[in-house]
């Protein structure tokens, strides 16, 4: 599974509330191997449902916010392109873009769509062409559609099953996702984690002394 993560792709829910929505696209990120997602809200309500919906996801880190800001000064801070799925004008067709790149996809409110920050933010916005009479997919929906086109052009570039993340992380992130009681144990008593043989064993733990 971490051989397939992609650490430089990302997904922001930007006030989205409906807790099936939520549980829906973080599990589209997981099936494109993303590794964190953020999901913002300035309200109390929607925080609540976003922690239900979070504490359903077993694979992807999802960080929980009250303001996109922080949000957006870390991910440009890290070279993160913004492409906010938006309709309008200067929408352009989503698979026209570079997903390659290190890249955050934002989606918006059900029925509000993106905030005026998240728009001010923007490097693009993107749509899905409509073909119908319906004018825009249900969030989940949309953020599934989009997520498969990055996967794409990323299997594509080669980026699946490789480790892409610094060597330390990938350790760390290994021993959590084999043996998480443990690590969590080690956590609350900041001892550092054994190391592991090839096959995922455990070489040796080492407890202090009463």
């Amino acid at each position: 599974m971490l051989l397939q993560r992609q650490p430089d792709l990302t997904l922001v829910m930007d006030n989205v509330n409906k807790p099936h929505n939520l549980a829906a696209i973080i599990r589209s990120c997981d099936a494109v191997g993303i590794h964190e997602v953020h999901a913002i809200s300035s309200r109390t309500a929607i925080r609540t449902k976003q922690h239900a919906a979070a504490g359903a996801s077993k694979w992807v880190r999802v960080r929980l916010e009250e303001s996109i800001t922080p949000v957006f000064e870390d991910l440009g801070k890290k070279g993160y392109r913004i492409l906010v799925a938006a309709c309008g004008p200067d929408a352009v067709d989503f698979r026209t873009l570079d997903y390659t790149v290190p890249t955050a996809i934002v989606v918006g409110a059900e029925l509000t769509g993106p905030s005026e920050e998240t728009m001010g933010r923007a490097d693009h916005f993107i749509g899905i062409p409509m073909e119908g009479m319906v004018e825009s997919l249900n969030v989940s929906v949309a953020a599934a559609v989009i997520l498969f086109e990055a996967q794409r052009q990323r299997l594509l570039a080669g980026m699946y099953g490789r480790n892409r993340f610094p060597q330390d992380t990938f350790e760390r992130l290994l021993f959590e996702s084999a043996y998480p009681r443990l690590s969590r144990h080690l956590k609350e008593q900041e001892m550092p984690y054994p190391a592991l043989d090839a096959d995922g064993a455990i070489l040796s733990v080492l407890f202090p002394a009463d």
